[in-house]
């Protein structure tokens, strides 16, 4: 008997399936792509409508051969990649590719890898849209026209191996903006003034000065705080008005792919393609035991905060029996998508069960796979829960002409924060401020005051997750392409990513300098916004995709004939360093290869020195007392840090050193746990002593 044959892209995704479908089906892996664009060729006729010319992914045509056996032998063929343009466009590509002739072929989709969600999409098949096919083909085109016209003239004029593209430049732009920010910024003195009061009932609190005489101070040196505390001293001080009010904060939507690289960032410390890759894992399916493989959470590229009613339903459930009714709001909650081109038919990211606890599966996870899939699960009950609620006190203090303010903030109801709290990039998180009881017109007693310096601060590098950030608050690209265009700026050598942080090199300044002077339009914002709206627009079928290529192009390439008249040829100068070659005596200095950067002598190829690039922490080695500290990597690229006497001396530590002793013993002392809970730990044996780290 015939059977009918599923393809996906995923020999994980075809296992987790042909278990849910029985012995009627045959399900095969695509691997992804079956053909693209060749690599040698440019493979787009762009005088003939932009034509792509499409040719079979070396190395595939034997997969080709047996899924096209398979289908020859199948009643019925469904496409079942994933649900999103490029998908669309595999399942476009493998219909040509397999050449059915009239045979029954139609595509499947799902958002989820659960037998319920496979079975309903075999119940409802469908054509291959061939608008999200023409949209994914249009932006495929313009990274083709960009890499293949604007890289060679990058060869020519700067450096061979360079590359450029639509959203890649862009973020890098943003990056290198960011550094002249930093550069550009002047750092002024400020100080600020705390008053310490005691009320007729001795409790004490304090409260800051706002304004004298009606005007707001601005304080810029300390001799001028000292003389303005000198006149605070001078007063009396009461209460002037309280004002009391309830204040609710609302959980965060569910994660789409944006916030979850942005969260899984700033929380678990993860790169955008360390997270999309664990992502892929739990949504592809994890083998649970006596359950077998079953895909744990739901579709991952998506733009969309939607949830679909019956996991509301069995999270409503779920919060009753775990946390209590209290925490369940009267309705379940809706949230909207900010970005109107977002499909509303894909939801937001969440897990499959909302019953499956995260301890209910640790086991069966690896320490990424549960980090991971607890911080969905979290985020998805929060969202789901009753707002948390605070009890708010601004108290107006007045002493003559001054006026002081004192701000009290209590956790009345914790609401979702009983599971989870959003991260910041800033690091801040709300803290709770109690006041004592106060009354307009309670006199206080004055015990003393507090002057404190501060200085204004540069805007901070972006992070993996803030850039991430940025790019979708300006709608440039979309949040699959994010993790991969970081990936390549950082391989390009545009950007160097320092204690988690987006440094651009000479290298990736002088790019974007030359780029913005005689390609203006690849590196607007608002332009680059512009394509990614009338792609949505293609996927719609609200206008050609042919239009739209016709469009850029001509702009494009008017600004691609100027500037292979008019650029000279650039020289990236070395950057050198401040560690002498010990074979001849000269500065080295940086370069780059295929692992990054590392150190080399100038004097090349009278001298051929090399050296890996290593941060030495200026801690002495715990286990010999005499080699220092140094960060290494492992073969599979995690950081370590160990003696520089290896191998004489074999001391390791996962955990970062810390730059002062222990007090107790004066032995080594390491950073352990999370962002927002570090601790220092004493490394030697039979010590033990323990601190909180307060400020890194």
């Amino acid at each position: 008997m015939a059977k009918s044959l599923v393809i996906v892209e995923s020999p994980a995704k075809a296992k987790t399936i042909e278990k849910y479908l029985g012995k009627k089906f045959t399900v095969k892996a695509s691997m992804g792509h079956v053909v693209d664009l060749p690599k040698s060729q440019y493979g787009v006729d762009v005088k003939n409508g932009f034509k792509p010319k499409y040719i079979k992914i070396r190395g595939k045509a034997k997969l080709i051969n047996e899924l096209k056996e398979s289908a020859n032998k199948a009643d019925a063929v469904y496409l079942a990649t994933d649900p999103d343009r490029e998908g669309e466009a595999i399942s476009w590509h493998l219909a040509n590719v397999l050449d059915c002739g009239t045979k029954y072929i139609k595509r499947i989709e799902f958002h989820e890898i659960t037998k319920r969600a496979v079975e309903d999409s075999l119940n409802h098949p469908r054509d291959i849209d061939m608008n999200l096919v023409n949209a994914q083909q249009a932006r495929r085109i313009l990274d083709r026209i960009v890499g293949y016209e604007l890289s060679p003239l990058l060869w020519k004029k700067v450096r061979r191996g360079l590359s450029a593209g639509r959203v890649q430049s862009v973020a890098l732009r943003l990056i290198c903006e960011r550094e002249q920010e930093i550069k550009d910024f002047v750092i002024e003195e400020y100080w600020s003034i705390n008053g310490n009061f005691k009320t007729a009932f001795k409790q004490q609190f304090q409260a800051k000065l706002l304004s004298i005489g009606g005007e707001k101070i601005q304080i810029t040196n300390e001799a001028q705080a000292k003389e303005i505390e000198g006149n605070l001293k001078q007063e009396k001080y009461q209460v002037s008005g309280v004002k009391k009010k309830e204040r609710l904060r609302a959980p965060a939507p569910p994660f789409n792919t944006s916030s979850l690289q942005q969260e899984a960032g700033r929380k678990l410390g993860f790169g955008a393609r360390k997270t999309m890759m664990i992502a892929q894992q739990l949504y592809e399916g994890i083998e649970l035991g006596a359950s077998g493989i079953e895909g744990v959470i739901t579709y991952i590229r998506t733009d969309s905060v939607r949830v679909a009613g019956e996991a509301q339903t069995e999270a409503r459930l779920v919060i009753e029996e775990r946390y209590g009714g209290k925490f369940l709001p009267e309705s379940p909650p809706i949230y909207k998508t900010k970005n109107t081109s977002a499909q509303e038919a894909h939801e937001a990211i969440r897990p499959t069960s909302i019953a499956r606890h995260p301890d209910s599966i640790k086991a069966f996870l690896t320490r990424d796979q549960f980090r991971l899939y607890q911080l969905i699960w979290s985020r998805f009950i929060a969202s789901q829960m009753r707002p948390a609620v605070f009890d708010t006190v601004v108290a107006d203090i007045k002493g003559g002409a001054n006026l002081l303010r004192a701000n009290g903030n209590t956790l009345k109801f914790s609401g979702f924060l009983e599971v989870y709290q959003e991260g910041r990039d800033d690091d801040s998180q709300e803290k709770e401020e109690r006041l004592p009881e106060l009354a307009a017109g309670d006199v206080l007693d004055l015990i003393k005051f507090d002057l404190k310096q501060h200085f204004t601060q540069p805007p901070p590098r972006y992070t993996e997750a803030s850039l991430i950030k940025i790019l979708e608050e300006k709608g440039i690209g979309r949040p699959s392409t994010y993790a991969p265009t970081i990936d390549t700026i950082t391989k390009r050598n545009y950007v160097l990513l320092e204690e988690k942080k987006l440094k651009p090199t000479d290298l990736g300044q002088i790019v974007v300098d030359l780029l913005k002077d005689k390609f203006s339009k690849i590196v607007d914002y608002e332009f680059t916004a512009e394509l990614e709206e009338l792609l949505d627009k293609v996927q719609e079928g609200e206008t050609e995709w042919v239009k739209v290529l016709e469009q850029f192009y001509q702009t494009f390439n008017q600004e691609l004939e100027e500037a292979k008249e008019s650029l000279e040829k650039v020289e990236v100068p070395l950057e050198e360093s401040d560690i002498p070659c010990d074979k001849c005596g000269l500065m080295m200095v940086y370069k780059y290869g295929r692992f990054g950067r590392f150190l080399a002598c100038p004097g090349y190829p009278e001298c051929k020195n090399t050296k890996a690039i290593r941060k030495i922490w200026n801690v002495k080695c715990p286990k010999c007392g005499e080699g220092e500290i140094i960060e290494r990597k492992s073969k599979k690229g995690r950081v370590f840090f160990g003696c520089n006497r290896y191998p004489e001396c074999d001391f390791l530590s996962w955990e970062r050193p810390y730059q002062t002793a222990c007090p107790q013993c004066g032995s080594m002392r390491v950073v352990k746990g999370g962002k927002l809970d570090k601790t220092l730990t004493c490394l030697k044996t039979g010590c033990g002593h323990t601190e909180k780290l307060e400020k890194d």
